[in-house]
């Protein structure tokens, strides 16, 4: 099956400059199942670009004549629609596993992450979208984002806690699917590939065993998030 894709991605004021952890498990899952597709940059207030999937966040594929948006949904989509290519689960009770670490990263993993380095994304983000970004991101946490930056060392390491379990597992195995990544490991990793690109805060110890599979993922499809533009910011304390 051959048709032209169109992955519409969140963007920084450099449009190269892309960090959704949503948009990069699509990215990962696509290099998964050796599909290829366009990117289009997109910011926060550009909904009219996306009118088409009938909601306003991304990512959002269109795929021939077929748009699907929310990565959960794009990823069972993708593996529905290319059964012959390499499978994101590995099989149906996979997929339902899958599917809770989709809602542990969610609501877990991200909210842990997003306290560590979300003052640093305004600087990074479009001028039109950074007021948008405050007031979405102010309310969701009930607090200002210079509050929660305040309190960035309490994050980390409250995040290095919430993480014990990944890193128990990863330490007895090279990734969380086995052998090799599939699309629980794109989920969980690219949670650390949005603080990688979208801040200069290490959200792991020098020492940590996490850093091992962070490398080997890293690694992974050619390099693919290695080889990812990271926003240009001073290291904060």
């Amino acid at each position: 099956m051959s048709r032209s894709r169109l992955l519409f991605e969140l963007s920084g004021a450099d449009e190269d400059v892309r960090f959704s952890p949503y948009c990069w498990r699509i990215r990962f899952a696509l290099a998964h199942k050796g599909l290829t597709a366009g990117t289009v940059p997109w910011r926060f207030t550009d909904k009219d670009a996306i009118v088409a999937s009938g909601q306003g966040k991304v990512p959002v594929l269109i795929d021939g004549d077929h748009c699907v948006f929310d990565s959960w949904a794009i990823a069972e989509y993708l593996e529905a629609t290319y059964p012959d290519h390499p499978s994101l689960f590995g099989s149906p009770p996979g997929q339902a596993l899958a599917r809770f670490i989709n809602q542990w990263t969610g609501e877990v993993l991200h909210p842990a992450i997003a306290r560590v380095v979300i003052a640093d994304i305004p600087a990074i983000l479009h001028e039109k979208d950074r007021d948008y970004f405050r007031t979405s991101r102010e309310a969701a946490f009930g607090s200002t984002l210079e509050a929660l930056g305040a309190k960035r060392a309490d994050s980390l390491a409250a995040l290095r806690r919430v993480i014990q379990p990944l890193r128990s597992t990863l330490t007895a195995q090279p990734f969380l699917a086995g052998a090799t990544p599939n699309y629980a490991d794109h989920i969980v990793f690219s949670g650390f590939q949005w603080a990688r690109i979208a801040s200069p805060v290490s959200l792991l110890a020098a020492d940590d065993p996490l850093g091992a599979w962070c490398e080997r993922m890293l690694d992974a499809y050619d390099g693919l998030a290695r080889a990812a533009p990271r926003a240009s910011l001073p290291v904060s304390a």
